[in-house]
C-alpha cells in the first residue's frame, strides 16, 4: 500500500466515524420534522437492543433509505417500491443474516439492517475512495491531483448519502473500479463491474458510453500502427480484425451492463401484470397503508395496471412519471427555486469542468479525442494534469449527467447524483485549489502539503500531511477559490447530516 493510498483511506474512515457520530448526536438533539414521506408500520416486535440501534443509527433510515430498508426486509410489495434498485437491499440482507446473525437474539431484522447499513456503506465508502484514487492517477497521469481529488472525495458534499441506508457508495465503488479496470483494459472484468453497478442504480446504463467510447479509441490507436507497420493485405486483414472486435466488444459489453436493468424490469412486469400472489398473503398493516396512501399491490385477483398495456411496459418509468412527477422541465416551477439554488454549487463545477476543458482543448473536443490534434501528439503519452486528453470522455459524461439532471430529474438530487457517479467534480475542484491557493506550493517536495514537518528522531525522515487537513487552521488565510470551495463541501457534508436525519428536505 502506498503512502497516498493510506492517506486515502485514513482521511476516510475519520470522515465515516465522524460521520457517524454527528448524526447520532443531531438526530437526538434535532426533534424529527413531520414529512409526507414513506413510513410503513413496523409488523416486528423490537428485542432487547433495538431502541439502542434505532438512538444510534436511526438518522440512517430516513427518506428515501426507508424503501431499501422496507425491501431488505419485506421484498418488493408496493409498485412504488421498484423505483430502488435491489443490489443494495440484498447486501443488506446479506449481511443482517450472516455477519450479524448471531445478535438475532438481541436485535430484530430491522436492526440488524440498521447496523448494516453503518457497516456496510462505511466498508462501501473506503472501496470508492481507494477506487476513485486509482482512476484518478491512471487517467490524471497527476499523483498529487489524484490525492486531493480523493481527499476531497472523502468530505464530499454528498455525505449523508454516503453514510445513510442509500445505495450511492455501493454505485460509487461499483462505478470508479469498473472505470479503472475499464482504463487499464481489463474488458470483461470492467463490464461484469460496470454491469453490477447497474444493479445499484439506474443511472448505470449511461456508464455504457464509456465501453463504447474508450475501446473505439483503442481500436484507432490500434489502425494508427498497423497503417506504419503493415502492408498489403495484412494490413487490410487488421483492420478488419480491429473493427470486428470493437463492434463484438461493445455489443457484448453493452447487454452485460444493460441486463441488471432488462431483468429487473421484467421482474416488475411478472409481478404486478401476471401476478401470481393475492391480498390475503399481504400483512393487514402494510396492506392498510397500501389502501390509505393508496399504494399498488399485487393481487391476482384484480385487473393489471395500465401501464402493463403498453408497447414497452416500463415499470421504472411509469413510477418516476406517477408517483414522483419526473419529467422534461417539469421541475421548472417559481416554488421549486430553493432547490435550484441547492443544486447550484455542483451544477457550478459541472459547468466550469466543461468550460475550461473545452477552453484548453477546443481542437481535441472538436474532434471528438478520437485522433491526435495539431497540438497533441497523442494519447500515449498525455499531459498531466485535468486536462489530459484522457479526461475527455469523464468531462461529456460529466456534462450529460449535469445537463440530464437540471432538465429531467428533481434538481436537488443533482448534488449526490454527480458525486457518486463521476470523479469530475473532485478533479475540476482539486483542480482549481492546486491553481489558486498558494499555501498548497509551499513545500519541498511533490507532495501535496502546506507544509512538510520532519518527524523522525534522526532529523531525515519527512512525514507529509493531509493538504485538506493542513489547509483548514488557515482558512482565513486561503484564496477565495478554496474558501469556496471548502466552505461547500464542509458545510454540505455537515448540513447533510443535520437536515437529513431530522426528516428535513434536503439534496
Amino acid at each position: 500500500m502506498t503512502m497516498d493510498v493510506r492517506t486515502v483511506l485514513e482521511f476516510a474512515t475519520v470522515t465515516r466515524g465522524l460521520s457517524l457520530f454527528l448524526q447520532a448526536v443531531l438526530n437526538a438533539a434535532i426533534p424529527d420534522h413531520e414529512a409526507d414521506a414513506f413510513k410503513p408500520p413496523r409488523t416486528e416486535d423490537p428485542l432487547y437492543l433495538d431502541s439502542v440501534v434505532e438512538w444510534l443509527f436511526g438518522g440512517l433510515s430516513h427518506w428515501d433509505a426507508e424503501h431499501f430498508l422496507f425491501i431488505a426486509e419485506k421484498g418488493y410489495l408496493y409498485e412504488h417500491n421498484f423505483a430502488f434498485f435491489p443490489l443494495f437491499p440484498v447486501i443488506l440482507r446479506g449481511l443482517a443474516e450472516t455477519l450479524l446473525w448471531p445478535l438475532s437474539s438481541w436485535l430484530s431484522v430491522r436492526g440488524r439492517l440498521l447496523v448494516a447499513v453503518a457497516l456496510g456503506n462505511t466498508a462501501l465508502f473506503l472501496l470508492s475512495a481507494v477506487a476513485l484514487h486509482a482512476l484518478s492517477r491512471i487517467v490524471l497521469q497527476d499523483r498529487r491531483l489524484a490525492l486531493l481529488s480523493s481527499l476531497l472525495y472523502c468530505i464530499t458534499p454528498a455525505n449523508v448519502f454516503m453514510t445513510a441506508g442509500y445505495s450511492e457508495s455501493l454505485f460509487a465503488a461499483l462505478t470508479f473500479g469498473g472505470l479503472f479496470l475499464l482504463e487499464k483494459g481489463f474488458t470483461f472484468r470492467a463490464c461484469l463491474a460496470l454491469s453490477i453497478a447497474t444493479a445499484a442504480r439506474s443511472n448505470g446504463l449511461v456508464n455504457i458510453g464509456f465501453l463504447l467510447y474508450l475501446p473505439s479509441l483503442h481500436a484507432i490507436s490500434q489502425i494508427r500502427v498497423y497503417r506504419t507497420t503493415k502492408k498489403g493485405y495484412s494490413k487490410i486483414f487488421h483492420y478488419i480484425w480491429a473493427i470486428i472486435c470493437l463492434i463484438f466488444t461493445s455489443l457484448m459489453g453493452t447487454a452485460i451492463i444493460a441486463l441488471p436493468f432488462c431483468a429487473f424490469q421484467y421482474y416488475g412486469y411478472r409481478t404486478f401484470c401476471t401476478p401470481s400472489t393475492s391480498l390475503e398473503r399481504i400483512h393487514p398493516a402494510l396492506l392498510s397503508l397500501a389502501e390509505r396512501r393508496g399504494y399498488r399491490v399485487p393481487d391476482e385477483n384484480g385487473p393489471p395496471p395500465l401501464w402493463c398495456m403498453r408497447p414497452l411496459p416500463l415499470l421504472y418509468s411509469h413510477i418516476q412519471d406517477v408517483y414522483w412527477d419526473v419529467g422534461f422541465l417539469r421541475y421548472f416551477e417559481l416554488k421549486q427555486i430553493p432547490n435550484f439554488i441547492l443544486a447550484l454549487p455542483m451544477a457550478t463545477l459541472g459547468i466550469m469542468a466543461a468550460y475550461a476543458y473545452f477552453q484548453a482543448n477546443s481542437e481535441l473536443c472538436l474532434r471528438l479525442g478520437l485522433w491526435e490534434t495539431s497540438a497533441n501528439k497523442g494519447l500515449d503519452k498525455p499531459s498531466p494534469g485535468f486536462f489530459n486528453p484522457r479526461v475527455f470522455v469523464y468531462v461529456v459524461h460529466s456534462a450529460v449527467l449535469l445537463v440530464f439532471g437540471m432538465l429531467c430529474m428533481h434538481v436537488q438530487v443533482l448534488t449526490r447524483f454527480m458525486a457518486s457517479s463521476s470523479p469530475v467534480p473532485f478533479w475540476i475542484s482539486a483542480h482549481l485549489l492546486l491553481l489558486n491557493e498558494p499555501l498548497l506550493h509551499r513545500r519541498k517536495t511533490s507532495n501535496p502539503c502546506v507544509h512538510i514537518h520532519t518527524h523522525s528522531r534522526n532529523g531525515c525522515k519527512h512525514t507529509p500531511q493531509n493538504p485538506i487537513v493542513a489547509l483548514l487552521p488557515h482558512f482565513k488565510a486561503c484564496s477565495p477559490t478554496t474558501q469556496s470551495i471548502l466552505g461547500y463541501f464542509l458545510s454540505y457534508w455537515v448540513l447533510g447530516l443535520a437536515m437529513h436525519c431530522n426528516f428535513l428536505p434536503w439534496t
